[in-house]
């Protein structure tokens, strides 16, 4: 027994070693069909993240710093807030969680050194695992102990998977001199973080009814994130933007979501405050094209700041 055990411990450190080189020639090596629970996506991905972490690290002392989903990067347009005199960034990443936020605060909050906080709080970003966002983050920054400690509060494979793919990449600098093209289908990147869609039109839909099925691990990261900005002495404005009002309608416990929110702080929910046609102002049910995205941060603007456009 004592020979098994002893053959077991010196096992282990040579599987471990085994495992992960297997997978930083897995994910060298083989197609993408191949690799379900490896997902490295860089250049050209969705949502410009690469393009939004490349700029950050040269942005410094902003007026306002956005947070959130992809409601974010999508629905607060850098250029409309530098024309009523703000310099902003916007550190949106698609179906980014709680548990996203606090990492990239962790990073740049302190470089960025903001004046306001705008944190987007949809309630789906509240529902969700959070592992897409992660696997946005690992593939398309640096990784460090921040990473490790994501990884295992949400300890899913994938995300271990990816993260031993991240160190790998970064230990040997295989990312360096990587770019995203500015445009990307329909996509275009604006400096400040934000991504334009080229104008597309959404239609009305008839929703079930549904109710937000909200998850309390990513309240327990939401307000560790609160506690962190409020040390900091730094202006917080929490901000729903707008779904399409068929969607949002379908949902029966809005009230109790914004009840909810107000118990945190200042908190605006726009789909109460500014009418929008699903047909007219979104490209697909929960995001704004870009005519609704000009009313949404034109009241937003006069609403905090009393700034007409």
């Amino acid at each position: 027994m004592k020979r098994f055990i002893k053959s077991l411990i010196l096992f282990i450190p040579f599987a471990c070693l085994a495992y992960i080189t297997l997978i930083c020639i897995w994910g060298e090596l083989m197609p993408g069909i191949f690799k379900k629970n490896l997902n490295y996506f860089r250049a050209g991905s969705y949502g410009g993240m690469m393009s939004r972490l490349q700029e950050v690290k040269t942005v410094k002392n902003v007026d306002i710093l956005f947070l959130g989903s992809s409601h974010t990067y999508r629905g607060f347009d850098n250029r409309i807030f530098s024309k009523a005199g703000f310099k902003t960034f916007n550190l949106g990443s698609s179906a980014q969680s709680p548990m996203q936020t606090r990492l990239l605060l962790s990073r740049y909050l302190d470089q960025l050194n903001p004046k306001t906080i705008i944190y987007e709080v949809y309630p789906n970003s509240f529902t969700s695992d959070g592992i897409e966002s992660a696997l946005d983050i690992i593939a398309n920054d640096k990784n460090d102990l921040g990473s490790i400690k994501m990884a295992y509060k949400q300890n899913h494979i994938k995300i271990y998977n990816s993260l031993i793919y991240g160190f790998y990449r970064d230990f040997f600098n295989r990312n360096a001199g990587e770019k995203e093209n500015r445009k990307n289908g329909n996509d275009t990147y604006v400096n400040g973080g934000f991504l334009q869609k080229d104008l597309v039109y959404f239609k009305h839909i008839k929703y079930p009814n549904n109710t937000w099925d909200l998850n309390g691990k990513q309240f327990e990261d939401f307000e560790k994130i609160l506690e962190q900005i409020k040390n900091k002495s730094i202006n917080l404005i929490l901000v729903q933007t707008p779904i399409t009002p068929n969607l949002y309608h379908s949902f029966s416990n809005n009230n109790a979501f914004d009840l909810k929110m107000k118990s945190y702080g200042t908190y605006y929910n726009f789909n109460e405050m500014i009418s929008l046609d699903d047909s007219l102002h979104f490209y697909d049910p929960h995001h704004l094209n870009q005519n609704g995205v000009t009313i949404f941060n034109a009241k937003l603007l006069d609403t905090l700041f009393s700034v007409k456009q």
